[in-house]
Parts: C-alpha cells; structure tokens; sequence
C-alpha cells in the first residue's frame, strides 16, 4: 500500500467513525480536516466535496462486506445457499454493528442529496443475482419452493432485514427488549423468511 492509499485509508477510517458517531449531515469538511490534522484545501485535493468522502466509505465498507461474508460458494443446495445469505446479515451485525450505523446515516442523507448512484447500484446488484442463481438451484435440487416473483421476494425480505438491523444498530434508545433480543429478533425474521421458501 502506498503513502496516499494509506492517507486517505486514514481519512476514510477517521470521517466514518466521525459519521457514525455525530451523523452524516452533521459533519462538515472542516471538521474531518481538524480531526485528521490537515488542512481544508487538502481535503478537497482528495476528495472534491463531502458527497465523495460519504460514497467512497459505502464502497469500502460494501467491498469488506463482500471480501469477508456471503461466501455461498461452499454450499451444494440452494436452500443452504439461502439461508448462508440471510445469515451473512446477522454475522455482519454481530461482528461491525457499525456499518449498519453508517447505513443507516448513508440513506438517510442521500435521501437530501443530489447523488450518482448507478455504480453503487451496480455492485449491489450482484447479491441479487447470488440470490437468484441460489433459488434457481434450489428449484432444481427440490430444497426451495417457488415463489411469485424471486425479485420482488429478494427485496421485500432483504429491505426488511436490513431496517430492522439498522434500526437496533443505530438507535441509542430502543426499548429493553430490543437491547436483551436484539439478535434473536433478526434470526427470527430470518427464520421466518426460510421457512416461507424451504420446500
């Protein structure tokens, strides 16, 4: 790795804590720039506005989510494939609960942003088709049983997982019960969603 990798590594590590902990919109170049202990200008060398910096942190974070979890691979049945892939979700929020603070803060401010997604898109898209080549195989080896429509299915179980996760990761408020089950609530849903395909 070399010495500009490694800074903006820094910078990247440094603005997602800083997002997590204050919010995205909270946040301004300035404050990264101080708490980096470098100047404004060389901030925007790096990166021409705080949009860049929010969308770069979601690419490294998806990269490590993508490097580290939902290794379907080792897998033979469609329906273990599937139930590999949800759990992936639980595993991610047990091991860096943080990254579903930062998603939470991430589609919260590109909410009030002007942004171009498309190549975020695009390197999402590969978990559906995972998902999708996963329930084919399971039709064929008889552990999965058809559904309507595999996409609509897809986004429906994955939105919903991913806002209940995001929503125990990220409010500081929830009730007792949320904090004492907070896993086991997203292995029942999980377990719900199985239970709805497995043939």
């Amino acid at each position: 790795m070399g010495i500009k990798e490694a800074k903006l590594n820094f910078i990247l590590d440094k603005a997602k804590a800083m997002f997590i902990e204050k919010g995205i919109e909270a946040v301004t170049i300035k404050d990264l720039a101080l708490e980096v202990g470098v100047g404004e200008a060389t901030m925007y060398r790096y990166f021409t506005k705080k949009q860049n910096i929010v969308i770069a942190i979601a690419f490294s974070i998806l990269k490590e989510v993508s490097d580290n979890y939902f290794h379907l691979s080792q897998y033979k049945l469609g329906y273990e494939k599937i139930r590999a892939f949800y759990l992936s979700f639980l595993e991610i929020y047990k091991d860096n609960p943080d990254y579903y603070k930062f998603l939470a803060e991430f589609d919260s401010y590109i909410s009030t942003e002007q942004y171009e997604l498309d190549e975020y898109e695009k390197a999402i898209v590969g978990y559906y088709e995972d998902f999708k080549a996963s329930y084919e195989l399971g039709l064929k080896d008889g552990s999965i049983k058809e559904v309507e429509n595999i996409e609509i299915f897809y986004l429906t179980t994955t939105h919903a997982l991913l806002e209940l996760i995001k929503k125990l990761a990220s409010n500081s408020k929830v009730l007792k019960q949320d904090v004492k089950y907070k896993y086991e609530q997203v292995d029942t849903l999980i377990k719900i969603y199985l239970e709805s395909i497995r043939k």
